[in-house]
């Protein structure tokens, strides 16, 4: 039978493997695997924008490349309920309309973003147990249940007639993770001594030794480090760090406060976790309204914003405009999150603010123990590798320097064959070696408002222009011969302030008239010949006073 390279369409032979989003990067993770006329994908994430992408604050993966063989994809599976696996899904499922798979706890969190679109009739959620096994098209799946920094993290087991693939999701290794169950080393062994052709695995921390560190650890340095403050402390966390939500409530109450949540997406993780019997043997969290009537020294408030969003709770309280929580001199936040690459500035940025509010700040900077890794550090990848033993590694979930680290870490391992795939590398496992057989196009999207747009498309482009350069817009007002009647209007606006410098706007006025004398009277004439010699002419001039390219335009009115 001939192959996708023939056909298009993987063929029973055949085991494929193409990331569209998450490999060579960190963030929206999108990753297919094709087999005898199907694909399967695994994990549809976002990222988030940063001051190269003005307006915008979600990105995802363009999936065009399934999209146009969505009558081929047999379903989602999702790993684990985090944005940067789940979160395009309510963006992206109208464009595939697939079936969805995905543990209780994810598929919960899933509901209420599909219901925020009016899709949750619409997009179908398969639950699946934990360690469950399923069929989906020609691939049969069992989940094993693995540790990580949110409930029900599953790697894929993913059988076929040409093989079968372990896909990790995120991981750690964690003997105690408090909420929820501990890594199924029987099963990973089990599935290692059947034999697995290819295992595709997390990448995040391939620069760091050791271990990863364990929930447990965290929840005695909260407990610790809460006791040192004797005003109101607060804890800024991921939401969806349910475990870290029990830890900052035991150290709470071990510290004789009481504990509330501040921040929508903290509730609504805490009520999926209670959906799922997760969070059960604490007392009630406090809305922020009540925890404004607790003594400063009898309160802890777990906050969102742990990386400095704008419009996050602790960013609100850092400005004075929440409406419930205020910080005084003498209050104290603990910062139990890492530092996203990416995010340091707007960290740099509150925590500045939290200084001028002369409050005391902890950090993992501090060598303080207030938070770990969600994801595996050397020993434990070498271990997965001990037990799995693939033949084939393809690392992902990682920038190209993690993904090229990872590879040769599998080598030493004693992997037969490491393989980089970056976003849009085809690749074969099966039949034969794996073989890059295809180089496939990807992109991303960008939300921008209540549409998706390309990040390279023009509207992007231009915005950053206007970022950095401005915009001016001249309006002329000629007869046919293309003499003035009026003095030509300009406005500009990111170029300078014309109210306070009136000389500059005289200089532009000049320079838009020496441009139209200049011309032929014949080409005076010419609305496209006058339009671009003043467009011109007014640019150079602006480039010339202030080194900057506006955008700019000309409006013309002929009389």
């Amino acid at each position: 039978m001939k192959g996708y390279a023939q056909t298009g369409t993987p063929s029973a032979e055949e085991l494929l493997f193409l990331s569209l989003g998450g490999a060579g990067e960190i963030g929206m993770n999108l990753n297919l695997f094709g087999h005898d006329g199907a694909w399967l994908m695994v994990d549809l994430g976002i990222t988030f924008g940063d001051d190269e992408t003005p307006g915008i604050d979600i990105i995802m993966p363009d999936p065009t490349f399934i999209e146009e063989r969505a009558d081929l994809l047999a379903g989602l599976v999702l790993t684990h309920a985090h944005e940067d696996h789940i979160g395009a899904v309510p963006y992206l499922w109208r464009r595939l309309k697939c079936p969805i798979y995905a543990t209780p706890f994810t598929a919960s969190i899933l509901r209420r973003k599909l219901e925020e679109v009016n899709l949750h009739k619409k997009a179908v959620i398969t639950e699946i147990p934990l360690s469950g096994r399923f069929d989906v098209g020609p691939f049969n799946i069992e989940l094993i249940t693995l540790t990580h920094s949110i409930p029900e993290p599953n790697a894929c087991v993913i059988r076929t007639a040409a093989g079968t693939v372990m896909h990790t999701g995120d991981w750690k290794l964690d003997p105690d993770p408090k909420v929820g169950a501990t890594t199924d080393e029987a099963a990973l062994i089990r599935v290692g001594e059947e034999g697995v052709l290819a295992m595709t695995c997390d990448s995040t921390n391939v620069f760091v030794a050791g271990h990863s560190g364990s929930e447990s650890d965290v929840r005695d340095s909260l407990r610790e480090t809460t006791a040192r403050f004797e005003n109101r402390v607060v804890i800024a966390c991921f939401a969806s760090n349910v475990a870290r939500l029990e830890s900052a409530a035991h150290a709470a109450l071990e510290n004789d406060r009481s504990v509330a949540l501040v921040g929508r997406s903290l509730w609504r993780f805490y009520e999926a976790a209670m959906e799922n019997g997760y969070l059960t043997d604490i007392p009630r969290f406090l809305t922020p309204k009540e925890a404004s009537d607790i003594p400063r020294d009898k309160i802890l408030l777990i906050c969102t914003g742990s990386q400095g969003e704008p419009r996050s709770a602790l960013a609100r309280i850092a400005r004075g405009e929440h409406r419930d929580v205020h910080l005084d001199p003498g209050d104290a936040v603990i910062f139990s999150s890492r530092v996203i690459p990416g995010n340091e500035k707007s960290i740099g940025r509150l925590q500045n603010r939290l200084t001028e509010l002369g409050v005391d700040m902890v950090t993992t900077q501090d060598d303080e123990s207030v938070h770990v890794s969600g994801h595996p550090a050397c020993d434990e990848l070498i271990q997965m590798y001990q037990w799995i033993r693939p033949q084939v590694a393809v690392p992902v979930h990682g920038e190209l320097r993690h993904l090229r680290a990872h590879a040769a870490l599998a080598k030493e391992c004693q992997v037969p064959q490491s393989c980089v795939a970056p976003n849009g590398t085809l690749l074969r496992l099966a039949p034969g070696p794996a073989t890059v057989i295809d180089e496939v196009f990807t992109g991303r999207l960008a939300l921008d408002g209540n549409r998706l747009i390309s990040l390279g498309s023009s509207v992007m482009r231009e915005r950053r222009g206007l970022m950095e350069n401005g915009s001016a817009v001249v309006t002329l007002v000629v007869d046919r011969a293309g003499d003035l009647h009026a003095d030509p209007q300009i406005a500009t606006q990111g170029v300078f302030d014309q109210e306070t410098d009136p000389d500059l706007v005289d200089g532009m006025t000049d320079a838009v008239m020496d441009a139209l004398e200049d011309m032929p009277a014949k080409s005076r004439r010419m609305d496209d010949a006058v339009c671009e010699a003043v467009r011109i002419g007014l640019r150079r001039w602006i480039k010339a006073i202030c080194g900057k390219r506006p955008k700019t335009k000309v409006h013309l009115v002929r009389i």
